[in-house]
């Protein structure tokens, strides 16, 4: 086996296995969105020169809504530390981490608004503030 980050085969047909996108949270943020009369860009990247994508873009009201898992992202609550290739892992996330801050700085010099999420927020409550958000500058559709 080649790959550095799989400790086992198994590891690796599980890692593989976990989306990029449509996952359950992003799916149950998104039918709530939808829902509430908004459209939305989907896996889209909000600053089309920067490779980085946001998993739900309101283009009109420059709001960016990233749905963010509890492993990858390094969930203060929730995250558990790999038992296998621990040190790999931990700069994996770390480096996933700084990614998220520097994307957030980016996207609001550049005016948009970020809103960052974890996938075990109460997804009405996740729902209410980016409704919240996308109509406060009166930008109801995008």
């Amino acid at each position: 086996m080649n790959e550095s980050w799989a400790s086992s085969p198994g590891v690796r047909r599980g890692m593989q296995g976990n989306r990029g996108r449509d996952t359950k949270p992003e799916m149950a943020v998104r039918r709530g969105v939808h829902a509430a009369g908004l459209r939305f860009r989907v896996d889209y990247r909000p600053i089309r020169e920067l490779n980085r994508r946001a998993d739900l873009v309101f283009t009109r009201a420059k709001v960016a809504v990233f749905v963010d898992g509890c492993f990858w992202h390094g969930c203060p609550t929730h995250h558990k530390v790999a038992k296998s290739n621990a040190a790999f892992w931990a700069q994996k996330v770390a480096r996933n981490r700084e990614r998220d801050a520097e994307t957030d700085r980016i996207l609001s010099d550049a005016g948009w608004t970020v809103i960052r999420v974890w996938e075990h927020d109460p997804v009405d409550d996740v729902v209410n503030l980016i409704v919240a958000s996308v109509r406060r500058d009166d930008c109801e559709l995008s």
